[in-house]
């Protein structure tokens, strides 16, 4: 378990270094909510980048993809207080729920 109640399960192990804070990293992700129910989802074609640590997505994802390195899954659960809350992110994401992220990395510079 990760600051915030995040929980990181290693799906796979990458090779290298991991990425730190203020890296940019790419990765492929799939988005659900504990009833299993897909909410987003980038699985191919171009990866999703984003700067690590900067606030630039949900606090879950700063801290969970920390220190993964080149080609390693994991799974995070993540509780509504690291990600959207108890607004939530309508329609697709009630208030107050735990998401669940499959996401592989595939890249950081």
């Amino acid at each position: 378990t990760l600051a915030g109640g995040v929980v990181a399960e290693i799906k796979k192990e990458g090779a290298g270094a991991g990425a730190k804070k203020g890296a940019r990293v790419g990765m492929y992700y799939i988005g659900k909510l504990t009833n299993g129910k897909v909410f987003d989802q980038n699985t191919k074609g171009k990866p999703f980048w984003f700067r690590l640590g900067a606030g630039e997505v949900i606090k879950g994802w700063d801290v969970g993809i920390l220190g993964m390195n080149k080609g390693a899954e994991r799974r995070l659960t993540i509780p509504a207080s690291m990600a959207y809350g108890k607004r939530g992110a309508p329609p697709d994401i009630p208030p107050n729920s735990t998401l669940v992220f499959d996401i592989r990395l595939v890249d950081f510079k």
